[in-house]
């Protein structure tokens, strides 16, 4: 470089490089930028987390539906007729054929498996001195060839039969619990065919066995192989049942004893593999299987063209997806208020963030910058801040909540980042629209269009309905009482600050001036003006409709499954015996002193009667025979079939005088005719007169025919057999072990001949439960009720409610923070200068309170109100039957606790954060402001 003068002015090493706006940016606030990424990495975080929260819940509760129905139900049968030289080597081909192929769409469980052979006729077992009842029919026995028998049997005497010679009979083993009841002796030749013209079928009893585990699953569909089976006849006689076994051998000597045979494959599937968003799939692969491209596939493969699969997994999948989808929108409502409300929050993070750097933006502007250079530079700013923490919520989401998918996850997620990136330049770009007056038609029209939204979404809720089977979700329905909340919201943003000013103005009369200087400012935003920012009100309101009315469905479904499991009881307490017993007078007298018993009583139930009406027509019916006093006490206390218990007094006479009776609604039409009559099986009958008419009674909580309840003192008189109890009630909180423990004391009845055979069958099956032989059972609403809520589906949509309430309650709180952080100069400078005219400290923060607090009231009452007024206008639309666990006909009713709690707990929460905020910052903030003032 040369001079004028021609001097030569060496150039300088490196040109000045102005500083990178984003690095300046960040450095000169690092508060403000790590506030907004811990703000972009929570709303992010829950954003990716409620589909997954939604999504593991839907995999669990399918898997529990699905693997609590048992092997049979949840597994592809496939058969074919076994053809004469079928042996256990074709068998096992056939099985690896068509295992892999099903298992390359189906992931099957190989415990489950199994496969063989199974006669089609079973063979009777005439040999003299085998065990028969009393209609003398002979045992009877199945015969299969099961694979891998010896690895589940424990072989106890002789041996395992080899295979069958040409002519001679066929070997088997049979249970040793099975050859005890028959008289079944080992090496017995078995006369399957009784006396006829030969040839005759015959069997060998070459060996006993041992199941090793009687009550496993893997049984159920293959017989009776662990006992003999007690099986009863229609006419009520009965004969012994059991299976046999073959060796692999024997499988087309089985066919020939048989009658012929089939060959069967279980091919469980795996519960575990199960995905709600695959259903259609994996029932589209079922039906394939069935008829469709896969059966051929597997006929090709096999070579059997009589091959034929069958499933009952398609139809429990059904209703599992029936049941999914119900609970579907009654989930979603929680996270579509958390949604709502970090939308809230975002928007008015960016409006804070620019009414803050309003006059740095206007300079840029002022400098030359272009309109979109200095939104790229907001971009970038907000990118550099945003973008890592929205990858690391997400990332930490996906981590700590681990499900096969993750597309609505990473899209909501995708989404938040989004709107946590463009809501600051979006906002900054208002500022250079063209002025408008404040208020105007705008707003109002804006307001309008919601509230319209709103309606058609409330009338639309009302006419479909939610929660109904296989509903699934629909946005509209779903967003109704978020809806219904931002109309609230903005309601309430109108009147609250009149009302606040006005009282503002009746506290400026006072001689107090820290509830008018907090009533003032809080009639206005951080910029003076008469109306404050919406924003802050509407999160507030948002997350306290959310809250309340996620409360008032979790409380309304825990009072209607208590209800539902009470009338499923009959009681508190109910007692069933079998048939062949009665409740003796001891365990009632003993049962109804037990702590906790407010009213009981003993119920003679006779299922078979008859009612003969006037018209002499016979109708089934079932007759109740009840203490009056405390069954009107049981009825009244559940609310079912409530009566007035004088209605069944008077019945004094002889044997002819009828008795007074309640009968069922279904009965009223053929009691105008004439005085009807009950008879009994025995013969008996029992002369009653109309009392009244029910349409529910406790004992029968769903009769399924008609029922007639009749007084136990007369009924006793004129018939003694009725005056036998046969099942037992009780309200209040009686403990059920209790109740067992007096019925295993005194209250069992031992039985005789078959009755006793049966009792026995029922204990060998595994039936007894409690200590308690079979058919003697108690229940308890208490229990009932919990086994109605152990359902992930339901625990499911119970969590995702309470997490929406907690994130709603968050997003809440932080809202109001935002505000006070954006107000916290002007107010420090107000306090600072009203310390130096003798404010204490105290009155300080009690300004403060009175600043905030009438917009946390505001919204606290508003937000109980418009939760109440969403239970009132959406509850009758709800079907709570998924989440309750049975069905069910209530519906959602405003209750105050419901809404009270959670409404007052967020008001508690905004006020500590309000305070803690101001013990925390508010000091350091005006003793910096008055050292500066000194300064000055």
């Amino acid at each position: 470089m040369t001079t004028k003068a021609g001097a030569v002015v060496p150039a300088p090493d490196t040109a000045h490089r102005p500083a990178r706006w984003v690095r300046t940016r960040l450095t000169a606030s690092p508060s403000a930028a790590l506030l907004m990424a811990a703000l972009a990495f929570v709303t992010v975080f829950l954003a990716a987390a409620f589909p997954r929260v939604a999504d593991r819940g839907a995999d669990a509760a399918l898997r529990d539906y699905v693997g609590h129905q048992g092997l049979n139900l949840t597994s592809v049968q496939v058969t074919t007729r076994t053809r004469p030289a079928d042996t256990a080597a074709e068998l096992d081909s056939i099985q690896r054929t068509i295992t892999e192929r099903v298992g390359r769409e189906l992931t099957l469980s190989p415990a489950g498996e199994a496969y063989g052979t199974k006669a089609q006729t079973e063979g009777k077992m005439f040999n003299p001195g085998y065990a028969r009842l009393s209609d003398n029919t002979p045992p009877s026995m199945t015969v299969l060839y099961l694979h891998g028998l010896a690895d589940r049997v424990t072989l106890t005497a002789g041996a395992w039969p080899g295979p069958a010679a040409p002519g001679g009979p066929l070997p088997i083993v049979v249970s040793e619990k099975a050859a005890e009841t028959i008289g079944i002796r080992l090496g017995d030749t078995v006369d399957n065919d009784g006396p006829g013209p030969a040839p005759k079928r015959s069997s060998l009893v070459a060996g006993f066995y041992r199941v090793n585990d009687p009550l496993d699953p893997f049984w159920d569909d293959l017989g009776c192989p662990a006992r003999a089976c007690l099986t009863l006849g229609a006419m009520g006689g009965g004969k012994w049942q059991t299976t046999g076994f073959v060796d692999g051998g024997s499988v087309a000597a089985l066919a020939r004893w048989g009658s012929g045979g089939d060959n069967f494959w279980r091919l469980p599937v795996d519960p575990a593999s199960l995905r709600a968003d695959r259903l259609d799939r994996t029932r589209a692969t079922l039906a394939s299987y069935q008829t469709g491209s896969g059966a051929t596939a597997l006929v090709d493969a096999t070579k059997r063209i009589d091959l034929h699969a069958t499933s009952n997994l398609a139809d429990l999948l059904t209703r599992a997806d029936a049941r999914y989808r119900a609970a579907m929108p009654l989930s979603a409502i929680g996270p579509a208020g958390v949604a709502g409300a970090a939308v809230v929050v975002l928007v008015l993070a960016a409006a804070l963030n620019t009414d803050r750097r309003r006059a740095e933006i206007g300079l840029l502007r002022a400098r030359g910058g272009s309109r979109g250079g200095v939104l790229l530079r907001l971009l970038g700013e907000g990118a550099a801040t945003v973008l890592p923490a929205a990858v690391f919520g997400t990332a930490l989401a996906l981590v700590l909540l681990p499900t096969p998918r993750w597309g609505y996850a990473v899209l909501a997620a995708l989404a938040a980042t989004l709107l946590a990136l463009l809501a600051f330049p979006a906002r900054a770009a208002l500022l250079w629209s063209r002025r408008r007056a404040p208020g105007g038609w705008r707003r109002v029209i804006g307001e309008l269009a919601v509230l319209a939204v709103t309606v058609a979404a409330v009338a639309e809720v009302r006419r479909r309905g939610v929660g109904h089977s296989g509903a699934g979700v629909d946005p509209l329905l779903v967003a109704a009482p978020l809806l219904l909340a931002v109309t609230g919201g903005l309601l309430l943003a109108r009147v609250e600050p009149v009302v606040v000013g006005r009282l503002a103005a009746l506290t400026g009369r006072g001689r107090g001036l820290i509830g008018f200087l907090g009533l003032a400012r809080a009639s206005r935003d951080t910029s003076g003006r008469r109306r404050p920012s919406a924003l802050p009100l509407l999160a507030l309101l948002i997350a306290v409709t959310t809250a309340g009315f996620g409360a008032t469905v979790l409380d309304t479904v825990d009072h209607v499954r208590t209800r539902a499991a009470r009338i499923t009881t009959g009681g508190d307490v109910g007692v069933a015996i079998p048939d062949f017993a009665t409740l003796p007078e001891s365990f009632t007298g003993a049962a109804g002193q037990l702590p906790g018993v407010r009213a009981s009583t003993g119920v003679r139930v006779e299922p078979d009667a008859r009612f003969i009406g006037a018209d002499t027509e016979y109708t089934a019916a079932s007759l109740v025979v009840v203490e009056p006093t405390a069954y009107a006490e049981i009825a009244r206390t559940l609310g079912v079939g409530e009566f007035d218990p004088a209605k069944l007094a008077g019945a004094s006479g002889g044997p002819d005088t009828p008795v007074p009776a309640l009968f069922s609604r279904d009965l009223a039409k053929r009691l105008a005719a004439g005085a009807p009559e009950v008879r009994l099986p025995g013969g008996s009958r029992l002369r009653t007169t109309v009392a009244g008419t029910l349409t529910a009674t406790p004992a029968l909580p769903d009769p399924g025919k008609p029922f007639v309840v009749v007084p136990a003192g007369p009924v006793g008189e004129r018939l003694p057999e009725l005056k036998r109890a046969n099942k037992w009630f009780a309200v209040g909180d009686p403990d059920p072990e209790q109740v067992r423990a007096v019925l295993r004391d005194g209250g069992l009845t031992q039985p005789t001949g078959l009755a006793k055979l049966i009792a026995d069958e029922a204990v060998a099956a595994g039936k007894a439960t409690h200590g308690l032989p079979p058919g003697y059972t108690v229940h308890s609403s208490r229990e009932a009720a919990a086994a109605l809520a152990d359902d992930p589906l339901q625990l499911a949509a119970g969590r995702l409610f309470r997490y929406a309430a907690a994130a709603g309650a968050g997003f809440a709180l932080l809202a109001v923070l935002l505000t006070l952080f954006r107000a916290a100069p002007e107010r420090t400078a107000v306090l600072a200068r009203l310390r130096t005219m003798g404010l204490r400290p105290r009155q300080g923060l009690a300004l403060i309170i009175a600043e905030a607090l009438p917009q946390t009231l505001a919204a606290a009452v508003g937000g109980g109100l418009v939760a109440a007024a969403a239970v009132g206008l959406l509850g009758p639309a709800f079907d709570i039957s998924t989440l309750v666990g049975a069905a069910v006909g209530d519906a959602l009713t405003p209750a105050l606790m419901p809404v009270l709690l959670p409404t007052a707990g967020l008001a508690l929460l905004v006020c500590c954060g309000v305070v803690l905020e101001t013990l925390v910052a508010g000091r350091r903030q005006i003793a910096t402001e008055l050292r500066a003032g000194e300064q000055q």
